[in-house]
């Protein structure tokens, strides 16, 4: 089970903020809400596709193998 402990005068709205943030980083409340109602093999497919498209294209980003832009330097 996951949880935030509350700091000595901390307001609660404040400690409610850092366990979504907490649970929205690991993903449990995108699978909550994805497991409300009944997922067809079609919507799975495509739920699939677009993180995957996410994913590769953080990967890509962060990546050292880019390809790099060569301008030739003007003759004088």
């Amino acid at each position: 089970m996951r949880g935030v402990t509350m700091k000595k005068g901390e307001p609660v709205d404040r400690a409610l903020k850092r366990l979504k943030t907490k649970l929205d980083a690991e993903g449990i409340l995108e699978e909550i809400r994805r497991r409300r109602s009944f997922e067809t093999p079609t919507d799975r497919f495509k739920r699939k596709l677009r993180t995957a498209s996410k994913r590769n294209k953080l990967r890509w980003r962060y990546s050292n193998d880019k390809p790099t832009l060569i301008l030739d330097e003007p003759a004088e």
